[in-house]
């Protein structure tokens, strides 16, 4: 089965390892508070224990968040909706729930990009396309792990990958990461 997206990327084989982005709407930047990288976290640690996915490599940054996942059992396109539709009930629900600053804000946002979307979704954080890249090859998992981890020292967070905490990064210098993760070489 082959899913179609925007912009012409498709996930092809549902078990293959893919390189995917999701995107906050209006790259709106939700992951400036750890509740919400939490929440995150939590999901990948859902997805990894009870759908079986292995997560080779991540990244959570302010408004986006870069991922390589493998769903052995055949079924990424439906462990990718199930992830987005938990995180973005929780982090919904969190914002109504818990202190935050931007409150008014961040809802009238997710609100408006739902009226504005073809889904008839009350709030909408993610973008719908995931930009899938099939990972084929040493050379071209290699580059993309390269580029997952070294977005926070692109964006200017660390001086070094390992040392920003909301990444893989760490894992694979042999140190411990903030989650366990499926390495990938």
């Amino acid at each position: 089965m082959s899913y179609e997206f925007a912009d012409g990327y498709k996930i092809r084989d549902q078990a293959a390892t893919h390189l995917l982005t999701f995107s906050i709407m209006g790259w709106i930047d939700i992951f400036s508070r750890q509740r919400y990288r939490d929440i995150v976290l939590e999901s990948f640690g859902f997805c990894r224990s009870k759908k079986s996915l292995q997560i080779g490599a991540f990244v959570i940054m302010t408004n986006h968040i870069h991922t390589i996942w493998t769903a052995p059992n055949k079924n990424l396109s439906d462990i990718i909706r199930d992830f987005k539709t938990f995180t973005s009930k929780a982090i919904t629900q969190s914002i109504k729930e818990e202190p935050e600053s931007r409150r008014d804000w961040l809802l009238y946002m997710f609100q408006f990009y739902a009226k504005v979307s073809p889904a008839n979704d009350f709030f909408k954080v993610w973008t719908g396309n995931n930009h899938p890249e099939e990972i084929t090859g040493d050379s071209f998992l290699k580059s993309k792990l390269n580029y997952i981890h070294e977005n926070p020292v692109r964006a200017g967070f660390v001086a070094e990958p390992s040392h920003y905490l909301y990444s893989s990064a760490a894992n694979y210098e042999g140190k411990k990461g903030i989650m366990e993760i499926d390495f990938l070489l």
